[in-house]
């Protein structure tokens, strides 16, 4: 023992954490990088357009004009159906497996749904192209639109095409699932065994011990899982390209086309990149794209902060 700690004695009390302190700023160095790089390359667009570049509507290199409003809105409808498919599914599954599904089961069914995060982008594009656009086409819209087709939300306003931003939030929800579903089980699986107990010794149960005492203390978890799948959401490029319809206009209904930021990006920086102005116009859609994700995970956590102070105040 004595030797033990004689070694010991050697050994840099501090230097575990000069470690860990180098890896976190190398972190945040990159990302603060990342962000400088595109902000340079696309200042001569921001400070020629100005509030024109997220106002406007017209986007013409010809002219030198630049709005992307439109790729805006076709970016929030998608990313909100996306969610909308997404995060219940995902919760509802991770309650199962860490609630209800027997040990055995649970592992049975957890590695399939963590083996469709390698799946690639672009097989998720070609299957929702080739096998899931028929489907919708044929089947899925027009059920919709016969059924809810009063709102305007639910109108076929394409019935000759299956493309639509409900077809790519349908695919981008499924890629987004294992992430939303293994954290949120985490998140599930680390409230104390305690807590059960307890509650059922007072009578609740098992049902009102998930939701009132459970879900709630795993809502930090959970908020986490969310952040994760909605800039997932946000950022994902090649499904949303092949499935959304890359039609520069106001969606009017989740079965409508639409234009996502990250598509216009794609598209066009193959063509544009050796022309200074165009690129640094394409750059400043990633800069918005950037400060978008940074205000919903702000968002996020102010809502997730607000919930734990009235949860602790209640």
């Amino acid at each position: 023992m004595k030797g033990i700690y004689d070694i010991k004695e050697h050994i840099p009390a501090d230097r575990p954490g000069r470690l860990f302190l180098l890896a976190a700023i190398i972190s945040i160095s990159s990302v603060i990088l990342i962000f400088i790089f595109l902000f340079v390359t696309a200042s001569p667009v921001l400070l020629k357009e100005g509030t024109e570049f997220i106002t406007g509507t017209e986007w013409n290199y010809q002219t030198g004009e630049y709005g992307i409003l439109l790729l805006i809105a076709g970016t929030i409808v998608l990313t909100a159906v996306t969610m909308a498919i997404a995060v219940p599914l995902s919760i509802f599954t991770a309650i199962f497996l860490a609630e209800w599904s027997p040990r055995w089961l649970t592992g049975v069914l957890r590695p399939p749904i963590e083996m469709l995060v390698g799946i690639p982008s672009v097989v998720y594009g070609i299957f929702g192209f080739f096998v899931l656009e028929n489907i919708f086409q044929d089947f899925v819209d027009p059920f919709i639109d016969s059924t809810l087709g009063f709102i305007w939300i639910f109108k076929d306003v394409n019935p000759n095409s299956g493309t639509s931003i409900l077809l790519a939030s349908t695919v981008l929800s499924i890629m987004i699932l294992p992430t939303v579903t293994a954290l949120s089980q985490e998140a599930l699986e680390t409230v104390p065994r305690d807590y059960r107990h307890a509650s059922l010794a007072l009578g609740a149960t098992k049902w009102e011990i998930i939701k009132k005492i459970i879900i709630p203390a795993a809502m930090p978890g959970i908020i986490t899982a969310f952040i994760l799948g909605l800039m997932r959401a946000i950022g994902e490029t090649m499904a949303v390209v092949m499935l959304m319809g890359n039609s520069l206009h106001f969606p009017t209904s989740i079965l409508d086309t639409g234009y996502a930021m990250t598509s216009k990006i794609l598209n066009d920086i193959g063509y544009y990149i050796s022309f200074d102005e165009p690129k640094s116009a394409l750059f400043a859609i990633g800069v918005v794209i950037f400060l978008m994700e940074f205000i919903f995970v702000a968002l996020a956590r102010f809502v997730g902060y607000r919930f734990t102070i009235d949860r602790r105040e209640s």
